[in-house]
Protein backbone atom coordinates (compact mmCIF):
# COMPACT_ATOMS: atom_id res chain seq x y z
CA UNK A 1 0.00 0.00 0.00
CA UNK A 2 1.30 3.46 -0.91
CA UNK A 3 2.56 5.82 1.79
CA UNK A 4 1.60 9.35 2.79
CA UNK A 5 4.05 12.07 3.82
CA UNK A 6 3.19 15.16 5.85
CA UNK A 7 5.43 18.08 6.72
CA UNK A 8 4.29 20.27 9.60
CA UNK A 9 6.12 23.57 10.05
CA UNK A 10 9.42 21.98 8.98
CA UNK A 11 12.40 24.27 9.59
CA UNK A 12 16.11 24.00 8.92
CA UNK A 13 18.86 26.25 10.14
CA UNK A 14 22.63 26.12 9.92
CA UNK A 15 23.82 28.11 12.88
CA UNK A 16 22.11 31.49 12.60
CA UNK A 17 21.19 30.98 8.95
CA UNK A 18 17.63 29.76 8.27
CA UNK A 19 17.23 27.93 4.96
CA UNK A 20 13.79 26.29 5.36
CA UNK A 21 11.11 28.49 6.93
CA UNK A 22 8.22 26.51 8.39
CA UNK A 23 7.11 24.38 5.44
CA UNK A 24 3.68 22.71 5.51
CA UNK A 25 2.98 20.08 2.88
CA UNK A 26 0.94 16.90 2.40
CA UNK A 27 1.93 14.29 -0.20
CA UNK A 28 -0.82 11.76 -0.69
CA UNK A 29 -0.25 7.99 -0.96
CA UNK A 30 1.05 7.04 -4.41
CA UNK A 31 1.51 10.66 -5.47
CA UNK A 32 4.40 11.79 -7.67
CA UNK A 33 5.45 15.13 -6.17
CA UNK A 34 8.09 17.31 -7.80
CA UNK A 35 10.01 19.96 -5.86
CA UNK A 36 11.05 22.69 -8.28
CA UNK A 37 12.71 26.06 -7.91
CA UNK A 38 15.91 27.99 -8.62
CA UNK A 39 19.29 26.97 -7.23
CA UNK A 40 19.53 27.59 -3.50
CA UNK A 41 15.77 27.54 -2.88
CA UNK A 42 16.00 24.62 -0.42
CA UNK A 43 14.49 21.80 -2.48
CA UNK A 44 17.38 19.34 -2.02
CA UNK A 45 17.68 20.24 1.67
CA UNK A 46 13.99 19.49 2.14
CA UNK A 47 14.41 16.16 0.34
CA UNK A 48 17.39 15.20 2.49
CA UNK A 49 15.43 15.95 5.66
CA UNK A 50 12.68 13.63 4.49
CA UNK A 51 15.30 10.98 3.74
CA UNK A 52 16.90 11.35 7.18
CA UNK A 53 20.21 12.60 5.78
CA UNK A 54 19.77 16.04 7.36
CA UNK A 55 18.49 16.61 10.91
CA UNK A 56 15.25 18.59 11.21
CA UNK A 57 15.64 21.82 13.20
CA UNK A 58 11.95 22.33 13.89
CA UNK A 59 8.53 20.95 13.04
CA UNK A 60 7.36 17.38 12.41
CA UNK A 61 7.86 14.89 9.60
CA UNK A 62 5.11 12.26 9.49
CA UNK A 63 5.18 9.12 7.33
CA UNK A 64 1.83 7.34 7.38
CA UNK A 65 0.99 9.45 10.42
CA UNK A 66 4.07 8.35 12.41
CA UNK A 67 6.57 11.03 13.51
CA UNK A 68 9.96 10.32 11.91
CA UNK A 69 12.17 13.19 13.07
CA UNK A 70 14.53 11.01 15.11
CA UNK A 71 14.11 7.75 13.15
CA UNK A 72 17.37 6.74 11.37
CA UNK A 73 17.38 6.97 7.57
CA UNK A 74 17.73 3.19 7.18
CA UNK A 75 14.47 2.61 9.07
CA UNK A 76 12.24 5.08 7.21
CA UNK A 77 11.42 2.78 4.30
CA UNK A 78 12.95 5.22 1.83
CA UNK A 79 15.29 4.72 -1.14
CA UNK A 80 17.10 7.66 -2.72
CA UNK A 81 18.54 8.14 -6.21
CA UNK A 82 21.19 10.84 -6.45
CA UNK A 83 22.50 13.03 -9.25
CA UNK A 84 25.72 11.01 -9.18
CA UNK A 85 25.27 7.35 -10.12
CA UNK A 86 27.78 6.30 -7.42
CA UNK A 87 28.20 2.78 -8.85
CA UNK A 88 31.03 0.54 -7.69
CA UNK A 89 33.36 0.41 -10.73
CA UNK A 90 34.87 -2.99 -9.90
CA UNK A 91 31.47 -4.69 -9.57
CA UNK A 92 29.15 -5.95 -12.29
CA UNK A 93 25.67 -4.51 -12.68
CA UNK A 94 24.26 -7.54 -10.86
CA UNK A 95 26.71 -7.06 -7.98
CA UNK A 96 25.89 -3.35 -7.77
CA UNK A 97 22.19 -4.15 -7.52
CA UNK A 98 22.71 -6.94 -4.99
CA UNK A 99 25.32 -5.30 -2.76
CA UNK A 100 22.94 -3.51 -0.37
CA UNK A 101 20.83 -6.63 0.06
CA UNK A 102 23.91 -8.76 0.70
CA UNK A 103 25.05 -6.29 3.34
CA UNK A 104 21.65 -6.71 5.01
CA UNK A 105 22.28 -10.51 4.96
CA UNK A 106 19.26 -11.27 2.84
CA UNK A 107 19.04 -14.87 1.54
CA UNK A 108 20.66 -15.31 -1.88
CA UNK A 109 17.50 -16.70 -3.59
CA UNK A 110 15.53 -13.59 -2.54
CA UNK A 111 18.36 -11.33 -3.67
CA UNK A 112 18.39 -13.00 -7.08
CA UNK A 113 14.60 -12.65 -7.34
CA UNK A 114 14.65 -8.93 -6.48
CA UNK A 115 17.54 -8.18 -8.83
CA UNK A 116 15.85 -10.03 -11.68
CA UNK A 117 12.58 -8.16 -11.10
CA UNK A 118 14.33 -4.78 -11.07
CA UNK A 119 16.26 -5.69 -14.23
CA UNK A 120 13.02 -6.64 -15.98
CA UNK A 121 11.28 -3.42 -14.93
CA UNK A 122 14.18 -1.30 -16.17
CA UNK A 123 14.96 -3.49 -19.21
CA UNK A 124 18.60 -4.01 -18.20
CA UNK A 125 18.69 -7.83 -18.16
CA UNK A 126 21.36 -7.97 -20.92
CA UNK A 127 23.59 -5.64 -18.86
CA UNK A 128 23.78 -7.63 -15.62
CA UNK A 129 27.29 -9.00 -16.30
CA UNK A 130 28.78 -5.68 -17.47
CA UNK A 131 30.87 -3.26 -15.43
CA UNK A 132 29.78 0.39 -15.11
CA UNK A 133 32.52 1.57 -17.51
CA UNK A 134 30.84 -0.50 -20.23
CA UNK A 135 27.54 1.36 -19.83
CA UNK A 136 26.17 4.58 -21.28
CA UNK A 137 25.00 7.41 -19.03
CA UNK A 138 21.38 6.38 -19.37
CA UNK A 139 22.18 2.76 -18.59
CA UNK A 140 24.13 3.79 -15.49
CA UNK A 141 21.19 5.83 -14.31
CA UNK A 142 18.91 2.83 -14.79
CA UNK A 143 21.25 0.76 -12.62
CA UNK A 144 21.19 3.49 -9.94
CA UNK A 145 17.38 3.43 -10.01
CA UNK A 146 17.44 -0.37 -9.93
CA UNK A 147 19.53 -0.27 -6.78
CA UNK A 148 16.66 1.64 -5.17
CA UNK A 149 13.99 -0.69 -6.57
CA UNK A 150 15.55 -3.88 -5.13
CA UNK A 151 15.14 -2.47 -1.63
CA UNK A 152 11.36 -2.42 -2.21
CA UNK A 153 10.98 0.90 -0.34
CA UNK A 154 7.72 2.59 0.56
CA UNK A 155 8.98 5.90 -0.83
CA UNK A 156 11.35 6.80 -3.67
CA UNK A 157 13.31 10.07 -3.55
CA UNK A 158 15.08 11.44 -6.64
CA UNK A 159 17.59 14.28 -6.31
CA UNK A 160 18.11 15.77 -9.81
CA UNK A 161 18.82 12.30 -11.26
CA UNK A 162 18.91 13.40 -14.89
CA UNK A 163 21.08 16.51 -14.71
CA UNK A 164 24.21 14.66 -15.93
CA UNK A 165 22.51 13.41 -19.09
CA UNK A 166 22.29 15.08 -22.49
CA UNK A 167 19.00 16.65 -23.60
CA UNK A 168 17.73 13.73 -25.70
CA UNK A 169 18.53 11.17 -23.02
CA UNK A 170 16.90 13.33 -20.33
CA UNK A 171 13.62 13.19 -22.24
CA UNK A 172 13.85 9.40 -22.62
CA UNK A 173 14.72 8.85 -18.96
CA UNK A 174 11.99 11.13 -17.68
CA UNK A 175 9.49 8.98 -19.61
CA UNK A 176 11.04 5.87 -18.04
CA UNK A 177 10.71 7.28 -14.51
CA UNK A 178 7.09 8.27 -15.15
CA UNK A 179 6.39 4.73 -16.39
CA UNK A 180 8.14 3.34 -13.32
CA UNK A 181 5.80 5.33 -11.09
CA UNK A 182 2.76 4.07 -12.99
CA UNK A 183 3.99 0.46 -12.72
CA UNK A 184 5.00 0.47 -9.05
CA UNK A 185 2.49 2.95 -7.61
CA UNK A 186 4.88 4.05 -4.86
CA UNK A 187 4.93 7.55 -3.41
CA UNK A 188 7.74 9.45 -5.14
CA UNK A 189 9.38 12.83 -4.62
CA UNK A 190 11.53 14.23 -7.39
CA UNK A 191 13.76 17.30 -7.15
CA UNK A 192 14.66 19.32 -10.24
CA UNK A 193 15.35 22.88 -11.37
CA UNK A 194 13.83 22.05 -14.76
CA UNK A 195 10.19 23.14 -14.84
CA UNK A 196 9.56 21.12 -18.04
CA UNK A 197 10.41 17.94 -16.09
CA UNK A 198 8.08 19.12 -13.36
CA UNK A 199 5.17 19.79 -15.74
CA UNK A 200 5.49 16.48 -17.59
CA UNK A 201 6.07 14.13 -14.64
CA UNK A 202 4.27 15.45 -11.57
CA UNK A 203 0.91 14.77 -10.00
CA UNK A 204 1.76 17.67 -7.67
CA UNK A 205 4.31 20.44 -8.23
CA UNK A 206 5.78 22.21 -5.21
CA UNK A 207 7.36 25.54 -6.20
CA UNK A 208 9.98 26.68 -3.70
CA UNK A 209 11.79 29.99 -3.32
CA UNK A 210 14.17 30.97 -0.52
CA UNK A 211 13.04 28.15 1.77
CA UNK A 212 9.27 28.67 1.49
CA UNK A 213 6.57 27.11 -0.68
CA UNK A 214 5.22 29.69 -3.11
CA UNK A 215 2.53 27.35 -4.45
CA UNK A 216 1.73 23.64 -4.57
CA UNK A 217 -0.79 21.92 -6.79
CA UNK A 218 -1.43 20.00 -9.99
CA UNK A 219 0.73 21.09 -12.97
CA UNK A 220 -2.13 22.64 -14.94
CA UNK A 221 -3.45 24.38 -11.84
CA UNK A 222 -0.12 26.18 -11.45
CA UNK A 223 0.06 26.87 -15.18
CA UNK A 224 -3.47 28.25 -15.43
CA UNK A 225 -3.77 29.91 -12.02
CA UNK A 226 -0.36 30.98 -10.70
CA UNK A 227 -0.60 32.59 -7.29
CA UNK A 228 2.04 35.25 -7.93
CA UNK A 229 4.57 36.64 -10.38
CA UNK A 230 7.28 34.21 -9.30
CA UNK A 231 5.20 31.09 -9.99
CA UNK A 232 3.81 32.60 -13.20
CA UNK A 233 7.32 33.26 -14.48
CA UNK A 234 8.77 29.95 -13.34
CA UNK A 235 6.09 27.60 -14.68
CA UNK A 236 5.80 27.50 -18.47
CA UNK A 237 8.38 27.50 -21.26
CA UNK A 238 9.00 29.96 -22.82
CA UNK A 239 8.23 31.98 -19.71
CA UNK A 240 5.24 34.27 -19.38
CA UNK A 241 5.44 37.82 -20.76
CA UNK A 242 5.06 40.57 -18.17
CA UNK A 243 3.98 44.06 -19.22
CA UNK A 244 3.70 47.14 -17.01
CA UNK A 245 0.07 47.98 -16.42
CA UNK A 246 -2.19 50.51 -14.73
CA UNK A 247 -5.92 51.03 -14.21
CA UNK A 248 -7.91 53.80 -15.87
CA UNK A 249 -11.65 54.11 -15.25
CA UNK A 250 -11.83 50.49 -14.18
CA UNK A 251 -10.05 49.28 -17.32
CA UNK A 252 -6.56 47.83 -17.66
CA UNK A 253 -4.00 49.85 -19.61
CA UNK A 254 -0.93 48.02 -20.90
CA UNK A 255 1.42 48.44 -23.88
CA UNK A 256 -0.43 51.63 -24.81
CA UNK A 257 -3.82 49.92 -25.11
CA UNK A 258 -6.95 49.84 -22.97
CA UNK A 259 -8.14 46.30 -22.35
CA UNK A 260 -11.58 45.14 -21.26
CA UNK A 261 -10.82 41.87 -19.45
CA UNK A 262 -14.33 41.46 -18.10
CA UNK A 263 -13.20 41.09 -14.51
CA UNK A 264 -11.89 43.08 -11.54
CA UNK A 265 -8.53 44.77 -12.20
CA UNK A 266 -8.44 47.24 -9.31
CA UNK A 267 -4.86 47.60 -8.07
CA UNK A 268 -3.36 46.04 -11.19
CA UNK A 269 0.32 46.74 -11.74
CA UNK A 270 1.32 44.04 -14.22
CA UNK A 271 -0.26 42.15 -17.12
CA UNK A 272 0.93 38.60 -17.73
CA UNK A 273 0.30 36.69 -20.95
CA UNK A 274 1.95 33.47 -22.06
CA UNK A 275 3.70 33.51 -25.47
CA UNK A 276 1.55 30.61 -26.70
CA UNK A 277 -1.63 32.56 -25.86
CA UNK A 278 -0.79 35.45 -28.19
CA UNK A 279 -1.97 35.43 -31.81
CA UNK A 280 -1.40 37.72 -34.77
CA UNK A 281 -4.47 36.92 -36.89
CA UNK A 282 -6.97 39.77 -37.00
CA UNK A 283 -10.17 38.88 -35.18
CA UNK A 284 -8.52 36.07 -33.20
CA UNK A 285 -8.87 37.94 -29.92
CA UNK A 286 -8.59 41.38 -28.37
CA UNK A 287 -5.88 43.55 -29.89
CA UNK A 288 -3.58 44.81 -27.17
CA UNK A 289 -0.29 45.82 -28.79
CA UNK A 290 1.57 46.70 -31.98
CA UNK A 291 5.06 45.19 -31.81
CA UNK A 292 8.28 45.36 -33.81
CA UNK A 293 9.72 41.99 -34.78
CA UNK A 294 13.33 41.65 -33.55
CA UNK A 295 14.00 37.95 -34.16
CA UNK A 296 12.18 34.94 -35.61
CA UNK A 297 12.93 31.30 -34.81
CA UNK A 298 11.37 28.73 -37.13
CA UNK A 299 11.19 25.43 -35.26
CA UNK A 300 9.08 23.53 -37.76
CA UNK A 301 6.01 22.89 -35.64
CA UNK A 302 6.15 26.36 -34.10
CA UNK A 303 7.37 29.84 -34.96
CA UNK A 304 8.82 31.85 -32.07
CA UNK A 305 8.78 35.63 -32.46
CA UNK A 306 10.80 37.96 -30.23
CA UNK A 307 9.37 41.45 -30.42
CA UNK A 308 9.24 44.85 -28.71
CA UNK A 309 6.16 46.91 -27.93
CA UNK A 310 5.87 50.58 -28.95
CA UNK A 311 6.73 51.57 -25.38
CA UNK A 312 9.91 49.47 -25.36
CA UNK A 313 8.83 46.35 -23.51
CA UNK A 314 9.86 42.87 -24.73
CA UNK A 315 7.09 40.55 -25.90
CA UNK A 316 7.57 36.96 -27.08
CA UNK A 317 5.05 35.06 -29.18
CA UNK A 318 4.81 31.34 -29.93
CA UNK A 319 2.78 30.76 -33.09
CA UNK A 320 1.62 27.33 -34.18
CA UNK A 321 2.96 26.01 -37.48
CA UNK A 322 5.36 27.53 -39.97
CA UNK A 323 4.55 31.22 -40.18
CA UNK A 324 6.11 33.88 -42.38
CA UNK A 325 6.96 36.85 -40.15
CA UNK A 326 9.34 39.44 -41.56
CA UNK A 327 12.22 40.67 -39.42
CA UNK A 328 11.83 44.36 -38.59
CA UNK A 329 8.15 44.45 -39.49
CA UNK A 330 5.38 45.71 -37.21
CA UNK A 331 2.62 43.26 -36.36
CA UNK A 332 -0.48 43.41 -34.21
CA UNK A 333 -0.74 41.11 -31.17
CA UNK A 334 -4.06 39.74 -29.95
CA UNK A 335 -5.01 37.91 -26.76
CA UNK A 336 -7.93 36.05 -25.25
CA UNK A 337 -8.93 38.07 -22.13
CA UNK A 338 -9.74 34.82 -20.30
CA UNK A 339 -6.09 33.77 -20.57
CA UNK A 340 -4.62 37.06 -19.36
CA UNK A 341 -3.16 37.27 -15.85
CA UNK A 342 -3.16 40.41 -13.73
CA UNK A 343 -0.91 41.10 -10.76
CA UNK A 344 -0.81 43.84 -8.13
CA UNK A 345 2.15 45.89 -6.97
CA UNK A 346 3.19 43.13 -4.53
CA UNK A 347 3.25 40.57 -7.32
CA UNK A 348 0.12 38.75 -6.15
CA UNK A 349 -2.42 37.53 -8.69
CA UNK A 350 -5.70 39.43 -8.95
CA UNK A 351 -8.50 36.94 -9.60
Amino acid sequence: MATSIELKQIKKTYGDVAVIHGVDLVIDPGEFAVFVGPSGCGKSTLLRMIAGLEPITGGDLLIDGVRMNEVPAAKRGIAMVFQSYALYPHMSVYQNLAFGLETARMPKPEIAQRVQRAAEILKIEPLLKRKPKQLSGGQRQRVAIGRAIVREPKIFLFDEPLSNLDAELRVAMRVEIAKLHNDLGNTMIYVTHDQVEAMTMADKIVVLRAGIIEQAGAPLELYNNPRNLFVAGFIGSPKMNFLNASVENGMLKAAGSILALGREVSGANMLGIRPEHITIAEGSGVKFADVRVDLVENLGGQTVVYATTTDGQPLNLVLEGQRVVELGSTISAYLDPAKAHVFDAKGQAIR
